[in-house]
């Protein structure tokens, strides 16, 4: 599906994992103006603005998203001034699995660039196994779908909720300012169908939920939408990624995944970074440990309380050792999800963890081959403070959902390093070591093996 030329999808992103989907389209990690409108002048037809607000709490995430809004309102009206005028179509990208600031971002964006006439759920991750049904979101489980709800992320510390029936979420979440009955439903039979009549009807920022199985099923949704927006409809989308792929309708990505090792800088080893502490990732990392030669590297959280100094010393000599003696390394934070008195404590807590893993990162050897980022949070922090990237382009993905990126050739410290960002709930046990194992050309031993 090609894109006029003035249409840009613009993508706020709360954590830098919603590129997974697509390629050749920027980050950024900055949002002044002018590197939003170096974005909207850029060939692809979408962009992200990594906000991170996931990390953060709803007064801050609020704050982040306002200030984007903002700007990108500035950076809109420069290039319509300078007769290039932008057709936005504006997406709030968040988790598949209905964790997140919702409707705090939703409601901050329609009040800076609104009016709306509708905003739109649309959660569906077919890579991920997320798919959504008569308007309740599943997660596919060893081929089962499971409503979201009887998952581990509807028990998220911060995000908890209780329904998987997205009407109903959006009631709980709203605290009933919009009661279930009064959302719109776009079921299967909708999207599969003719609803350009029904979406030119809509109006007020009507909120609406969409059912899809497949991706052919955003490929017709997405085709309407982008035809009554070009009628002059404005809409706001509240979605994981796969959305993105029908609304950008891009050709298959140029670079394979198999050979994403070619991008890897003199074939030279590299480091898995794991701050996902989700059961997931934990499940990868016990197979990427038990199945091949890389060095196991322990973030004990316990130790970084005790002094975190000392365990940043020892860490940077482990990892400088391994690097040195042509070994790879996985540096992976302490395991499971700790208990806290409240939001605040845990958020502090987990602030104070990404501020050492950072600084791990600024010091990591300047010869590594790769770096694998595993993990939403932990991902928005290694491209934006601690590669202290402004803006990155998208190769493509190495396995599905999981990004491809490459720091400039003038960086400082690693031109032309790849990184991999990797979501902490993407992927079955075994794909952080297949992705290690394309990377790093291994064959899959043992380590200790005889």
């Amino acid at each position: 599906m090609t894109q006029p030329d003035t249409t840009r999808i613009i993508v706020i992103d709360d954590d830098p994992t919603g590129s997974q989907t697509v390629h050749g389209c920027l980050l950024l990690t900055r949002w002044d103006p002018d590197t939003l409108y170096e974005a909207l002048r850029d060939d692809s037809p979408l962009f992200f603005v990594l906000s991170n607000t996931r990390g953060m709490d709803a007064g801050r995430a609020a704050a982040v998203t306002r200030e984007i809004c903002v700007n990108l309102r500035t950076a809109l009206e420069r290039a319509a001034d300078e007769g290039t005028p932008v057709q936005p179509v504006v997406v709030s990208r968040s988790d598949s699995t209905l964790r997140g600031h919702y409707p705090v971002e939703t409601d901050v964006i329609a009040g800076e660039l609104g009016p709306f006439d509708a905003h739109f759920l649309v959660p569906a991750f077919f890579e991920g196994g997320r798919i959504t049904r008569e308007s309740t979101h599943y997660l596919v489980v060893d081929g089962e779908p499971v409503p979201v709800d009887q998952t581990e992320f509807a028990r998220d510390s911060v995000f908890a909720f209780r329904n998987a029936y997205l009407p109903a979420y959006v009631e709980e979440k709203t605290g009933g300012r919009i009661s279930a009955g009064a959302v719109e439903r776009f079921v299967l039979d909708d999207v599969r169908g003719d609803v350009g009549a029904r979406l030119r009807g809509l109006g007020g920022n009507a909120c609406c939920v969409v059912d899809a199985e497949r991706q052919s099923d955003l490929d017709g949704f997405a085709r309407q939408v982008l035809a009554a927006a070009g009628e002059g409809k404005r809409f706001l989308f509240r979605s994981a990624a796969s959305l993105l792929t029908s609304l950008a309708g891009l050709a298959p990505q140029p670079v394979a995944a198999s050979a994403m090792a070619t991008y890897v800088r003199g074939g030279r080893p590299g480091v898995i970074l794991v701050g996902s502490h989700v059961e997931k990732s934990s499940r990868q990392l016990r197979h990427l440990l038990d199945s091949t030669a890389i060095e196991p590297v322990h973030v004990d959280l316990d130790a970084l309380e005790r002094d975190a100094e000392q365990l940043f010393a020892r860490l940077r000599a482990q990892v400088d050792g391994a690097i040195a003696g042509g070994r790879s390394v996985a540096l992976y934070t302490s395991r499971g999800e700790r208990q806290f008195p409240t939001k605040a404590s845990r958020l502090a807590f987990g602030e104070r963890v990404s501020e050492f893993l950072v600084r791990l990162v600024r010091h990591l050897p300047r010869e590594i081959g790769f770096l694998v980022s595993k993990g939403g949070i932990t991902s928005n922090d290694t491209l934006s403070r601690g590669l202290a990237l402004r803006t990155a382009r998208v190769l493509g993905q190495i396995l599905p959902g999981c990004s491809v990126v490459r720091c400039p050739a003038d960086h400082p410290r690693f031109p032309d390093l790849p990184v991999v960002i990797f979501p902490g709930n993407v992927g079955g046990d075994q794909a952080l070591a297949e992705a290690y194992r394309i990377l790093s050309r291994e064959g899959g031993g043992k380590r200790n093996a005889a």
